[in-house]
């Protein structure tokens, strides 16, 4: 864990407490420029990736001159109180109060009247479930996808598949917990978030399964949020086709997807997960002009 509170001649880092509506404690930290010029940036993790993955990238990203909050969902990383066995997370409490709080926690701390989100995957995937996503200035969605398994390419689809609907589920029963580390997925997740998760790709439309007949709770058609998803052709679950059926769940709201060629950066690969480790800090700039709403006018998977 790194400590409480440190200091660079760019950026006040410390850790911080956020209280959700039901009372539940995240952690997370708080990375403070010190020469702040762009909007606060809250950075919402991928499904079963602890804070930790993204605290370089954090850092650098406030020195360019944005308040950074990264936290870890219930049940995750510093957000997990107790056995994970004994954790009543679901996937939906994630967006419904994990993404709420923070937000409002950050908007309060920096006294911004709007934030930009930086969401990882399934931390890209949710704003249709916030009730303050007017106070989201822009949603940059980085390997953003609704993960519905039939818009994957056949080899993965199949692979997928047998993990998240067969394997992932007999774990669950014989431990209690999303056993999702045996599968390359991440952190072990809370038996509900890893129950849904499974739904969810199988379904197609990602978090709109949460409010389906729940009116009053689903807001994906209200959001008018420009919505800006980068993501990799290496990419086996955010491809052309699945980022296509996140962003038709938001029919109101102006979005762009881009697919990025890893040889044109000079990378060998990026797929899902390495936009935000420190040997692809050439892809860091992009992400901040997107931040920034300055991102190439390019519109490369429709």
């Amino acid at each position: 864990m790194s400590p409480s509170a440190t200091h660079t001649d760019n950026t006040h880092v410390e850790e911080v407490d956020i209280r959700c509506a039901d009372g539940y404690l995240l952690r997370g930290h708080l990375f403070a420029s010190r020469a702040s010029k762009g909007l606060p940036v809250l950075i919402s993790p991928a499904t079963g990736v602890r804070q930790h993955f993204y605290l370089r990238f954090a850092r650098w990203l406030a020195e360019q001159g944005h308040d950074v909050l990264v936290f870890d969902y219930r049940g995750i990383g510093l957000s997990l109180h107790g056995p994970l066995k004994d954790n009543r997370a679901t996937l939906a409490d994630w967006g419904q109060l994990d993404q709420v709080a923070a937000i409002e926690w950050l908007l309060a701390r920096t006294g911004s009247p709007e934030l930009v989100i930086v969401g990882h995957s399934a931390g890209g995937q949710m704003i249709g479930l916030l009730p303050n996503h007017q106070r989201v200035a822009r949603l940059v969605g980085i390997s953003a996808s609704s993960g519905w398994f039939k818009a994957m390419r056949p080899g993965f689809r199949l692979k997928a598949h047998f993990g998240m609907r067969v394997v992932l589920p007999l774990g669950t029963r014989l431990k209690g917990y999303g056993t999702t580390s045996i599968l390359g997925l991440g952190e072990n997740l809370p038996a509900g978030v890893a129950r849904q998760w499974g739904q969810w790709c199988a379904a197609g439309g990602y978090a709109t399964n949460a409010v389906r007949h729940q009116p009053n709770r689903d807001f994906h058609a209200q959001v008018r949020t420009p919505v800006t998803v980068l993501h990799a052709e290496d990419d086996d679950i955010a491809t052309t086709g699945t980022v296509a059926d996140l962003l038709r769940t938001l029919p109101s709201a102006p979005r762009r997807a881009h697919c990025l060629r890893p040889r044109d950066h000079g990378l060998r690969h990026i797929g899902h997960l390495d936009w935000f480790r420190q040997s692809h800090r050439a892809l860091w700039p992009l992400v901040a002009s997107a931040v920034r709403g300055t991102y190439p006018e390019r519109d490369d998977a429709g």
